[in-house]
């Protein structure tokens, strides 16, 4: 394990200008001429003084948004947008939208500031951020770098709240940071090492907190809060300890306690609820337009929560005025149907991943009659020579898909159409070669292949897919296997319970999209293509290993996934851009002949329901987790109404409540 620092997925770490230099957002003098607007959703909170006008809300230094320099436009404030999820816990879904982060990518996927002032960095080995002056935290408090030492010492340093230490995301090589607070705006981290992943990870979809607001959580904390008064709040919430009652109340990502101060555009002004979730605007956000008016634009983002099938034909009867999130491709026509009708647009946006679909077989499979039998290339290859990617494109896709494996796609510097394509032509005659070569017998009535003591392979395909659009692949799949004499299974799941199957070992194989980041560069972190993160169901027991250093889980076992550590490793010290891209290149290869993941298309579009009236979303745009946040890409907090008060809903009124 020496060597490997934990990450997300798909993190692009050649946009970090690692050299010695500095990352800084533009000055307020530079741009900021105008006066500051105060928002009329504000305004009878600062008559009332029960807030302060806008210009003393707002950072010495904001963050000043040109719109039109990016191709769009100025707005103005006010107005709801509404929007449909399937359960309470996507309230996090509006930390991704939202996109507030110490440093993100901007539409061009180069980092840049954002809540920081700037960013200098050392030889890629050391970080000093600046924060803003006067930035303030939802509730008004200062955000300062109190709020960083207060993360790392009373919290990823306390054994209660990290039992296995800081988070691995901060280790290089076995080393932790050096942190040093240079005053109450500058802070610097340090290793002996570069850590390229470390500005990313503050910039993913869902982020690296290195920070929490020190004031609200000092009186959850064993060290700060009165003993008898902690334990009192301990009982009263039902938590087993204190340090259970302060990640609860804590999880700044989750978007789940409305009393949590954050950074956030909005902010969560209900109870977290199982039917409805309303977000208000944030009175200490820091940015404004160059007009002088604070963002975000939008006063309200209301989440209704309902059954995610039910959410395409909500969507086609104007139930919603921004939707991507549990739409597929095989909505579009019956949103294209109803458009004009009820007043809405249907974008449809490209999907980067690797491949849009793939199968997951289990190499960390509990049984270990089936792991030994799916850990054979031999069978992974025969797997998929048996799948007719043309039939699929055609019946699901109307033929628009890339077929394939999963892997970059041809927009990335490092794709080779052979990565895409060994092991992926139909060939039932060379698929029932391999198997034959196993000795997989076909000893059956029905021609069904068997284990040596007579038992039927058979492969069950798990799926949490929101619509049939995976079970109608898997249909296709499942017929075309039966030429080769593996029968297979097909069982739909919510995803926390097939996830939760995948960590036990109990699946035999699942179905989801493939790589996150199918346009990456040498220059981008290889985590995906390395079995070093659980949420890699093909072989998430060794992913656990790495992930919680070596506590659980268990270290790759085969020969070829150790390779593939190592070569992680290696892009991680390696100095030249050359040397990344040929670890890049080698493992690229691996995958493609070993068929650790069974890609299936790639390329398909993701409709995007806007409603008439909503500035500012673009016409074409990808749609990608990480990089990416999906809408939060391009700046969901600069959405805005043409005719915002005709988008108030009638339950919910403008109004000044405050943070």
């Amino acid at each position: 394990m020496k060597g490997f620092t934990s990450s997300p997925l798909a993190r692009l770490a050649g946009a970090l200008c690692l050299a010695a230099g500095a990352l800084a957002g533009q000055p307020a003098a530079a741009q900021f001429a105008a006066p500051t607007l105060e928002t009329p959703f504000f305004e009878q909170a600062v008559a009332e003084g029960a807030l302060p006008p806008a210009a003393q809300r707002l950072p010495e230094t904001p963050l000043i948004v040109d719109f039109e320099a990016r191709g769009q436009q100025s707005g103005q404030p006010g107005g709801t947008i509404r929007m449909l999820m399937k359960r309470a816990k996507d309230s996090r879904q509006l930390a991704v939208y939202g996109y507030a982060r110490l440093v993100k990518y901007d539409p061009d996927l180069e980092i840049r500031p954002d809540i920081l002032e700037s960013v200098e960095v050392e030889r890629g080995r050391v970080f000093t951020l600046t924060l803003r002056a006067g930035h303030r935290w939802s509730d008004g408090e200062p955000f300062t770098t109190e709020d960083f030492r207060y993360y790392w010492e009373d919290m990823a340093n306390n054994e209660a709240l990290y039992p296995v230490g800081p988070p691995s995301f901060l280790k290089v090589r076995g080393h932790y940071p050096e942190v040093t607070i240079l005053d109450a705006r500058r802070i610097r981290y340090a290793w002996p090492y570069p850590h390229p992943d470390f500005l990313p990870g503050l910039a993913g979809a869902r982020p690296e907190y290195i920070y929490a607001p020190a004031h609200y959580l000092r009186q959850f904390h064993g060290k700060y809060a009165e003993p008898d008064a902690l334990a009192q709040q301990v009982e009263e919430a039902g938590q087993p300890s204190w340090a259970a009652l302060h990640t609860k109340k804590g999880r700044l990502y989750r978007m789940d306690n409305p009393d949590l101060p954050l950074l956030q555009p909005w902010r969560l002004a209900s109870e977290h609820s199982s039917k409805r979730l309303i977000f208000e605007r944030n009175p200490y956000y820091h940015k404004v337009d160059k007009n002088g008016r604070q963002l975000p634009y939008a006063d309200r983002v209301i989440f209704d929560i309902t059954e995610s099938k039910l959410i395409p034909g909500k969507a086609a009867t104007g139930d919603v005025d921004l939707q991507g999130r549990y739409l597929t491709f095989d909505d579009f026509t019956l949103l294209k149907r109803n458009a004009d009708k009820v007043g809405y647009d249907v974008r449809l946006w490209r999907i980067a991943k690797g491949a849009h679909l793939a199968l997951f077989p289990n190499l960390t499979h509990a049984d270990p009659r089936y792991r030994e039998l799916v850990r054979d290339a031999r069978f992974r290859r025969a797997l998929s020579l048996a799948v007719n990617r043309y039939e699929i494109n055609r019946v699901v896709y109307y033929g628009l898909a890339l077929e394939g494996q999963n892997t970059v796609l041809p927009a990335s510097p490092l794709y080779k159409p052979e990565y895409r394509e060994q092991w992926t032509a139909f060939d039932v005659k060379r698929a029932n070669a391999l198997l034959d070569e196993m000795g997989l017998e076909r000893r059956l009535f029905d021609g069904v292949r068997t284990y040596p003591n007579g038992d039927p392979i058979e492969i069950i395909v798990e799926t949490a897919g929101v619509s049939t659009e995976e079970t109608d692949v898997l249909q296709l799949i499942k017929d075309s296997w039966w030429e080769i004499g593996v029968r297979m299974y097909i069982k739909p799941l919510n995803l926390d319970s097939m996830r939760r199957r995948i960590y036990a070992g109990e699946t035999q194989m699942a179905i989801s999209s493939g790589l996150e980041n199918g346009v990456a560069t040498a220059d981008m972190t290889p985590d995906g293509l390395a079995p070093v993160h659980q949420i890699q169901y093909q072989w998430s027991n060794w992913g656990q290993y790495f992930e919680t250093n070596g506590e659980a889980g268990e270290p790759p076992d085969m020969a070829v996934g150790k390779r593939l550590v190592d070569l992680l490793n290696r892009w991680y010290g390696a100095d030249e851009r050359a040397e990344k891209e040929e670890v890049w290149r080698e493992m690229l290869r691996t995958h493609s002949d070993q068929v650790f993941t069974i890609g299936l298309v790639a390329g398909v579009k993701q409709p995007i329901v806007v409603r008439d009236g909503l500035k500012n979303v673009p016409e074409d745009g990808m749609w990608n987790w990480d990089p990416g946040a999906h809408f939060g890409l391009y700046g969901m907090d600069g959405f805005w109404w043409a005719d915002p008060g005709a988008r108030e809903t009638a339950s919910h009124g403008a109004g000044g409540s405050q943070g």
